[in-house]
Formats: C-alpha cells, structure tokens, sequence
C-alpha cells in the first residue's frame, strides 16, 4: 500500500489503559521546550491531537503519545500526551507505554538487565528504570517529577452530595482525590458509568471552588482529574481517575498514585522508603514508592517512584487525506454525553 502522508503507531496498553505512541509521520510541533510544545497544540493548533484521538480512528478510551525530538540535552526522548480532551503534560501509564514502545523496537537501545532512560515532558525530566529480558520490557519504574498536596479536605459544595471534602495534589497534573464512599458509591466495573459520570460532575464545579497553580511551571493552573479512592483489605489503596469525556483510567493511573503518594507524605502517613501499592477498577496494581523528600515552593514535596508494565499489542497506519471529510474527527453525544457541546 503506497500512502504519501501517513502516521505510524504503535498499540500499547498499560494494565488494561490503551497508550498508543505514534512513532512517525507526525508534523514538527513548535517550541523551544515540551511545554511550549503542548500550549501549541492546545492553544494554537490542535489538528493532530483530533485526527488521532477522535473518531473515525480513534475512540474516548485510550491516548495517543507523539513522540517528540527531546529540547533538552539530557533527556534521550521527548513525549506529549494526547487525549480526547486536549494535550496533557504527563501521565504515568502513558509514560511507561512509551519507555516500552522505545525500548522493545530498539528507537532506545535495550540494555539488560536494566536500561535507564530520560524523557523530557512538559510536567519536567521523568527517569525511568526499564528491568529487561530476552529483548522484553517486563516492569518500568518512574521517578516522577516531585509531587506535593496544595490542600488537605477542603470542602467542595456539590447539589448531589452536599459538602464532600477533597484532597488536592500535584503528582504530574492536579488531581482533586474523593474517597468514593462520600458519593455511596464503591470502585467496581459495575460502577464506572457511575463513576465516571460523578467525577465528570465534580470536576466541573472545581473551577470555581479550587484555585491551583504550580510554582515553577507555568501554564499548569487547572485541576485536570478527580480520582476516586478506597482502600482493600490488604493495605493497597483501590483508584479510579476520571476522565474526559466521561470514562475512567483503566490502569492505575501513575500521576494519580503520585499525588495520592503526596497527600499521605503531608498527613505522616508515607516516610522515605515506604512502599503503597495502587490498584485499579479491574485489579491492575502499580507500586508507587517515596524514594526522596524536596521542596517545591512553599510545599514539602516527596520523589514518587511508579512501577508497572505495559505490553505492545500491535501497530497500525494511519492515512493522511486532504479530502478525508472527516480528517478533524468527530464526537457524538452516545460516548460524549453533554460535554459534546463544549468542543
């Protein structure tokens, strides 16, 4: 098949979340830092992020990774994360979808038994350990950009609830964490549509009620998730990020567990070396780590390590037609619900 425009990708999933990383043909995005990078696209140009993240070829429950040429020196690979929504700075999940994409094609070279690798992200330097085997990514750890919790309960006034209490934090993007019983609701497949729907609901009345900011990187003013959180019988912490349009993380959700990783840090529930492990709606599991202490500002902030796998399924082409009529995507309100009427 002879195609003059086409994009490559690869099929990825990290416990069960899609991640695909588009691997060619993508235009150059301008910018002098990744950061620059992803306010172009969200801000000037997003044509790309809609022509692989909506329909016809694509779907609201996965994200499209574009690689990208690092900016800076040392890192050995740059990545932006696409969804349906916009273009996001990190995502946990995502980021191990792209160290195994880079590693088991060899766009990275695999050393055994562990390669270690630097990605350039808009959220900053993210250093993953790649444990390797037999020319396979089995586990990815990611020391993670440092994450820390801006309000410990601050009260959220919802008319379905009545006052439920948040906590907000930093562990790549702002999360708002709800332990899921303050909605009668529990972490279960039977639930996500509920879920879903709840923290979509939420997350649309934060924006009057909380005001973030990160210190040092501009640009990152909006909580971008609410996470739901329980806790199972042995210990581990049960999570379910929601997500635009309306869906939830079918991983773990490694930006998440960072900035639940933070919370307990600031409420003395998590030291140095301690371990939590973050388990997700359908039972995947990622071990999130405080491997240091720092400071960001005026917020203690603690080194989140994330572990997890993810595995490469396929890979696909897409054609690039000028005369395509549907080459911006489309959404309907069947997948969409109400927020269609927002894009």
């Amino acid at each position: 098949m002879m195609w003059n425009n086409s994009l490559d990708l690869l099929l990825v999933h990290c416990q069960g979340e899609v991640g695909k990383v588009l691997v060619g043909g993508a235009p150059d995005i301008p910018g002098a830092t990744m950061l620059e990078k992803m306010n172009h696209i969200n801000q000037v140009d997003d044509s790309l992020r809609r022509f692989v993240t909506f329909e016809p070829r694509a779907n609201v429950a996965m994200t499209v990774n574009l690689l990208v040429p690092p900016c800076r020196p040392d890192a050995d690979a740059g990545f932006i994360v696409l969804q349906p929504d916009r273009a996001h700075p990190m995502s946990g999940s995502n980021c191990i979808c792209v160290v195994t994409a880079l590693l088991e094609t060899g766009r990275v070279p695999m050393v055994e038994p562990e390669t270690v690798l630097r990605l350039d992200t808009a959220a900053g330097l993210i250093t993953a350990r790649a444990r390797c085997e037999n020319g396979r990514c089995l586990s990815v750890s990611l020391d993670n950009v440092p994450a820390f919790a801006l309000e410990i309960g601050k009260d959220i006034t919802t008319p379905r609830w009545g006052v439920i209490k948040a906590d907000i934090a930093f562990g790549g993007v702002f999360y708002a964490l709800v332990d899921v019983a303050q909605i009668g609701l529990t972490i279960a497949p039977t639930h996500a549509r509920e879920l879903a729907e709840a923290g979509i609901e939420i997350k649309a009345l934060l924006a009057d009620q909380v005001k973030v900011a990160h210190p040092d990187i501009s640009g990152l003013t909006e909580v971008a998730y609410v996470m739901f959180r329980d806790h199972d019988a042995d210990g581990a912490v049960r999570t379910c990020t929601t997500l635009k349009p309306g869906r939830v993380d079918r991983s773990p959700c490694g930006t998440g567990s960072s900035a639940n990783l933070a919370v307990l840090h600031a409420k003395g529930e998590v030291h140095l070396g301690d371990r939590r492990v973050s388990r997700s709606i359908i039972g995947g599991e990622f071990v999130a780590e405080a491997i240091g202490e720092t400071m960001v500002g005026e917020f203690r902030a603690v080194l989140p390590r994330i572990t997890g796998s993810a595995w490469i399924y396929g890979r696909e082409e897409l054609r690039v037609s000028a005369d395509d009529t549907f080459k911006h995507g489309f959404a309907l309100s069947d997948t969409w619900g109400p927020q269609v009427g927002e894009l």
